[in-house]
């Protein structure tokens, strides 16, 4: 598990102040990712357990609304112990904080069944798609992107979006 960069105030990702963590390697390599020196699984640095630690301590800040997981894909098989880690994590110690998570995955098809769901509080699901790109959009990129209430789509079994 590798991860690239830690924001310690991030205004962009996620409502309020958040702590940002992108997570190291992308399988997707969608056209104009703003993000590609994320794509190498190899790349960055281990995500070890004190780096785990120190993330969560970060989010001690009381102006902290919570954790945003980014990538790279934190959904990969190859991240996803990692996004799990990092959620459950948050949650035990600010279970009042919020857990975003970005994904080229789709909510019904992928995300849904992994462990790390249960503690993600909202999802942006969907490849980036270049030629849908509006920068109107909030949290996403593109509009084939879906900003997504993960608790209440589990309860409903049904994609419940997320509106602010």
């Amino acid at each position: 598990m590798r991860y690239n960069k830690i924001r310690k105030m991030d205004i962009s990702n996620g409502p309020g102040v958040r702590v940002s963590i992108f997570l190291q390697g992308c399988s997707f390599n969608c056209e104009n990712c703003f993000n590609p020196e994320t794509h190498d699984f190899e790349g960055g640095d281990e995500l070890t357990q004190e780096k785990v630690d120190e993330v969560i301590k970060l989010c001690a800040n009381e102006n902290i609304k919570g954790l945003s997981i980014l990538g790279g894909e934190p959904m990969h098989p190859k991240n996803v112990k990692a996004t799990e880690l990092l959620a459950k994590s948050l949650k035990e110690k600010y279970p009042e904080k919020t857990v975003w998570v970005w994904s080229g995955y789709t909510f019904e098809d992928y995300l849904k069944k992994q462990d790390a769901i249960k503690y993600i509080d909202i999802i942006v699901d969907g490849q980036y798609v270049d030629n849908l790109h509006d920068p109107r959009l909030k949290w996403r990129g593109s509009s084939n992107q879906r900003v997504i209430d993960v608790q209440k789509s589990l309860k409903n079994d049904k994609v419940e979006l997320f509106c602010d």
